[in-house]
């Protein structure tokens, strides 16, 4: 069952990944930004949805030649085709960009069908084809040659790991012009909340920063003429 509620997406939409970055270390989670992973266009609306997941392993030539794609139950057809509605699908490639994880034709069926977006720590071919479609996609880098190259598919839905992150089914990935962040499942509602409040304080300190305030004592409140000064801004917002 779906841990990821209407409302918390609803809340998550509207918050920036350095926030929720930002909330995250508060808990002690450093480490839950994928790294070398950016969005092939920019200016796309935040992708918020669970995590599904698929696992690449370095290619056996004997085992993974192109007649491999007969197979109707072939890993990487089977997520495409599986990945629910208004999930991410994100994939481990090991970091490798250098043959493509997927590419237009799979990636315009993921979004045919609902899903939120896609995320690979390895690279899409078609790449211009992909950042022109409304789903947002999330690479390294472009590649031409063909997954099966250096990729095996080779597991669906387990614990991978993305860019130097544990991603586990589930978990909510955000992703923005900054990148993805991660969020673990089980705390994705009171993350959710915490930063849809610490959004409301950076609005109001920008709009001070804008009118010329100084940082200190505002960013972060350490003083109570702040707090004061952002509780009035509040009513009258």
């Amino acid at each position: 069952m779906s841990k990821l509620t209407v409302e918390t997406r609803k809340k998550l939409v509207k918050v920036s990944t350095a926030t929720i970055a930002t909330c995250l270390f508060k808990r002690g989670l450093k480490n839950q930004f994928i790294q070398n992973v950016k969005p092939l266009k920019t200016g796309k609306p935040t992708m918020v949805g669970e995590a599904f997941t698929l696992r690449y392993i370095p290619a056996r030539e004997d085992l993974n030649p192109i007649s491999v794609f007969t197979d109707k139950e072939h890993p990487q057809r089977v997520a495409v085709e599986t990945c629910p509605v208004g999930a991410v699908l994100v994939m481990d490639s090991r970091k490798n960009a250098r043959a493509a994880s997927a590419g237009s034709i799979l990636v315009t069926r993921l979004m045919k069908r609902g899903v939120a977006g896609v995320v690979t720590d390895g690279g899409f071919r078609d790449s211009a084809e992909i950042a022109a479609l409304s789903i947002p996609s999330y690479h390294q880098q472009a590649s031409a040659p063909t997954n099966l190259t250096l990729h095996q598919a080779i597991d669906i839905n387990i614990p991978i790991a993305c860019g130097d992150v544990a991603i586990f089914p589930g978990d909510v990935l955000v992703g923005d012009d900054d990148g993805v962040m991660v969020i673990p499942s089980e705390i994705v509602d009171e993350v959710a909340e915490e930063c849809a409040r610490m959004t409301i304080f950076e609005d109001f300190v920008l709009e001070k920063v804008n009118e010329g305030s100084a940082i200190i004592g505002l960013y972060p409140p350490t003083s109570q003429e702040t707090l004061a000064a952002f509780e009035n801004w509040k009513k009258k917002k």
